[in-house]
């Protein structure tokens, strides 16, 4: 059993050298911002359709960098923007926990497209959003573009999870909330 233990945790610090090595916690407003504009840049460039659809989202939540560990049990955290007609109009924090059979250490990239206006009233007035209650939430990945319509993605939340870094494996339960926040200038 010790053996077990002492290789899992050689894997999660494995997992963490190959992690981008900046703060996570407490960023600066314009850090935000910033990273939220270039993740975006990302997404259009590296998942067609994307930009189509968010061009018809009232509101696009931007979460730049989450990152996720865990041995059984796990957790999550990142902030993001939430932009309307292309500027930043609030701040939210993501946070997860969860159990089950699961090691290691991830980070990724997270946009969430909020087509109508119900969907984003929701999140501007809860006082925390769990994703799992209110509007649900679709996960696209980058095969969409060639079933999209623009009679199918006009409602609800779409989300994009892309730039996966570190080692991350296993299944269980969790729960995610995401809160507004007002950090830093």
């Amino acid at each position: 059993m010790r053996k077990i233990v002492r290789i899992i945790q050689g894997i999660l610090l494995l997992a963490l050298a190959f992690l981008p090595m900046h703060p996570v916690l407490a960023a600066s407003a314009s850090e935000i911002d910033r990273n939220a504009t270039a993740v975006l840049q990302t997404l259009y460039k590296t998942t067609p359709g994307a930009k189509e659809l968010a061009s018809n989202a009232k509101g696009i939540l931007i979460f730049p960098n989450i990152v996720k560990a865990g041995f059984i049990i796990g957790g999550q955290y990142g902030d993001g923007a939430l932009r309307e007609e292309g500027r930043t109009v609030g701040y939210y924090r993501s946070i997860a926990a969860s159990y089950g059979l699961q090691a290691g250490v991830q980070s990724f990239g997270y946009v969430l497209l909020f087509m109508d206006d119900a969907s984003l009233q929701y999140l501007k007035k809860s006082e925390g959003w769990e994703i799992g209650t209110g509007p649900s939430v679709v996960v696209l990945d980058k095969g969409f573009g060639k079933s999209m319509t623009t009679t199918t993605m006009r409602k609800g939340v779409y989300a994009f999870i892309f730039s996966q870094k570190g080692l991350m494996a296993g299944i269980g339960l969790q729960g995610s909330k995401i809160t507004r926040i007002t950090p830093d200038e």
